[in-house]
């Protein structure tokens, strides 16, 4: 239950949030026909690949 906590707490941080928000934002557009979904596809790689690159980094480049 400890280690549930830890990690609900660790996704609650600024960084995860805006992962989670930006992608949401061109999720949406993407469907409302607002933006190209090729845009979308890569905006999204981008921010994902940024934050399990940093998350990678942190833990000391263990996998």
């Amino acid at each position: 239950m400890k280690r549930f906590m830890i990690n609900l707490a660790n996704l609650i941080k600024v960084k995860t949030v805006v992962t989670f928000t930006v992608i949401a934002v061109f999720a949406v557009l993407a469907l409302r026909g607002d933006i190209a979904s090729d845009n979308v596809m890569i905006i999204v790689t981008s921010v994902v690949s940024f934050y399990f690159g940093t998350q990678f980094e942190k833990q000391g480049g263990k996998s």
